[in-house]
């Protein structure tokens, strides 16, 4: 069996705030700052970071083709739930541009 490394859980609730559907999201602005600004100070970091990172990881795809070949996943309750979240949502298509 492959477990589940997200911090998570099994699977994104609506109480997670960055998952949560976008007509329940608290829309008040946030707080001015006064400008925008962008700092550099980590930028060599970064990189340094990106240069260091494979660009595949191969335990990922081994465990992504694991997950292909096998027929019970997702399991039902998971494919309940993301059926239940996207019923939920608002749908987009009926926003006026």
């Amino acid at each position: 069996m492959i477990t589940n490394t997200n911090n998570l859980g099994s699977i994104p609730t609506t109480a997670t705030p960055a998952l949560r559907p976008s007509h329940l999201r608290d829309t008040s602005a946030p707080a001015e700052t006064g400008r925008d600004s962008l700092s550099t100070a980590n930028l060599a970091q970064l990189k340094d970071t990106l240069a260091r990172t494979p660009a595949l990881r191969m335990e990922v795809i081994e465990r992504a083709t694991a997950l292909a070949k096998d027929p019970g996943y997702p399991s039902t309750a998971i494919l309940g739930k993301i059926g239940r979240l996207i019923a939920q949502s608002k749908d987009l298509s009926l926003q006026e541009d």
